[in-house]
């Protein structure tokens, strides 16, 4: 008998209305889209959860795409939520495009931000991955040992500095990583790196592109039709993949019109 266990993930909750979830990525937490969050909570009801193996929600071996979109459902049924929009990022995308084909009637508009309903290189994020388990095996008793630890597998600053947001200062004086990096390390090739997959969902469906990005390219625009048909495309010029970062204003601006409309 396989035992389904659910996770109660942690989140914030801010505003009043109709409900926005977002959903982070990878390495991240329930703070990466914050500002987005105060933005749009002056009209909305905006959860933010951190996701499983993430921040402060528990930890599970599994981890998946049909695994992590039950857990918004089960996060929305917790809240008494019949229907929300989705906004996720990279990883977080994913999962809102996995919930969205599989709970269709749950949604009533997905923003993705610079990700697609593909597969992806199983080493994409090797020398990430490879770095922040070098932090918990290099035991560092300061901030600016693990820098120093990560340096030689992240070269960008910004990366180091958005990935150093995951340290939590242990009681013996130690460095660790808050994420479950046991599970991300199990299930990063074979499942993180695979595309969303079920029945089309025909619910209004924004794509956003960084317009430096590697994410999205043009060829496979047309498995992204099939699964959403009425989706939609915008590029932030000169954006990488961290565009809600590096375009905040006109990543958020995008995403509000849409929600608007």
């Amino acid at each position: 008998m396989i035992e389904i266990i659910i996770l109660k993930l942690k989140y914030n909750i801010q505003g009043a209305g109709e409900a926005v979830i977002l959903i982070h990525g990878l390495f991240g937490s329930k703070n990466n889209l914050a500002r987005l969050g105060g933005i749009l909570s002056k009209k909305y009801m905006v959860i933010s959860p951190d996701l499983r193996n993430h921040g402060e929600s528990p930890r599970s071996k599994g981890m998946n795409y049909g695994l992590m979109a039950t857990d918004i459902i089960d996060l929305m049924d917790d809240l008494g939520l019949s229907q929300a929009s989705l906004v996720g990022h990279s990883m977080g995308g994913k999962i809102a495009m996995q919930a969205a084909l599989n709970y269709a009637y749950k949604f009533k508009k997905i923003v993705v931000g610079d990700i697609l309903p593909i597969n992806y290189d199983p080493n994409l994020h090797r020398n990430t991955i490879d770095g922040l388990n070098a932090i918990i095996s290099g035991r560092p008793s300061s901030r600016k040992q693990a820098h120093e630890i990560l340096l030689p597998y992240v070269n960008d600053l910004a990366s180091r500095e958005f990935l150093l947001k995951n340290l939590v200062l242990k009681k013996n004086g130690e460095y660790g990583i808050k994420i479950y990096m046991e599970s991300i390390n199990a299930n990063y090739s074979n499942e993180l790196t695979k595309a969303p997959y079920g029945k089309p969902f025909t619910g209004p469906t924004l794509f956003i592109k960084g317009g430096n990005s590697q994410y999205i390219k043009s060829k496979y625009l047309n498995e992204t039709s099939r699964l959403f048909p009425k989706c939609q495309h915008e590029i932030i010029d000169d954006a990488g993949h961290w565009l809600h970062i590096e375009k905040s204003a006109e990543f958020n601006k995008i995403i509000l019109d849409f929600l608007r409309v």
